[in-house]
């Protein structure tokens, strides 16, 4: 690999990190990244009614309670 194929994958990456929030940057460490996944698996099921209902039903929880729940954490 030369040193300009090296150059342009990294400014391809800085480019994909600067459009899609999510990818992260470089100065992102790995509990700040892990933090961002949970965040946003959490707004997803908040989201999605079915999948509340489906992690109400195994908690054996309410819906609003386990939307209060993800909305807390």
């Amino acid at each position: 690999m030369q040193a300009s194929d090296r150059f342009n994958i990294n400014s391809q990456l800085e480019h994909l990190q600067a459009k899609y929030v999510g990818t992260g940057h470089a100065d992102l460490n790995r509990f700040e990244w892990a933090m961002n996944i949970q965040r946003d698996s959490y707004a997803s099921y908040v989201g999605h009614y079915p999948l509340l209902a489906y992690f109400a039903i195994a908690e054996n929880e309410s819906i609003g309670r386990e939307r209060y729940n993800f909305m807390q954490t």
